[in-house]
């Protein structure tokens, strides 16, 4: 399976997940490791655009490929399964508790949940502790700029 990341150049080849430790995110507390990757470039550049304006178009990301073997360990979240506010902003602690837990049991390397921004694309969420986070490959970290028409 391949999915993809969009990220700052100086991050691009970090698979450590403190980036979202560092204030949290939708799906894990201030504190907690996780890396979040998207099912294609489109929602993972739609994940990260939600958070820009005009004003602060980067010029400093790159998109990156990552390969994950398809015999690895995958959660997965259903809908009747979340909470009504999983999809609010700001987010809301129900859907962290999720994704803490999904770190702290150790039990997948993958946990897959629907995007908030995209309705029907999914996210899938790496646990950077999981013994197989060595088997997930970079296989491409391309320069990605940004086409300043998105952010009228």
């Amino acid at each position: 399976m391949k999915v993809y990341r969009l990220s700052r150049a100086a991050y691009a080849s970090d698979l450590s997940g403190k980036g979202a430790s560092f204030k949290g995110a939708r799906w894990n507390s201030a504190g907690v490791e996780m890396i979040y990757t998207a099912d294609s470039r489109a929602l993972a550049l739609a994940e990260v655009m939600v958070h820009f304006t005009a004003a602060m178009v980067p010029s400093d990301y790159r998109m990156i490929s990552l390969e994950i073997p398809d015999d690895l360990s995958i959660q997965h979240i259903v809908f009747k399964d979340l909470p009504s506010d999983w999809n609010i902003f700001p987010y809301h602690s129900s859907t962290q508790t999720i994704g803490d837990q999904f770190i702290h049991e150790n039990k997948f390397l993958i946990l897959r949940v629907p995007s908030a921004v995209v309705p029907g694309d999914f996210n899938f969420l790496l646990n950077p502790h999981h013994p197989d986070i060595k088997k997930i490959s970079i296989l491409k970290s391309e320069k990605f700029p940004f086409d300043k028409r998105m952010f009228h």
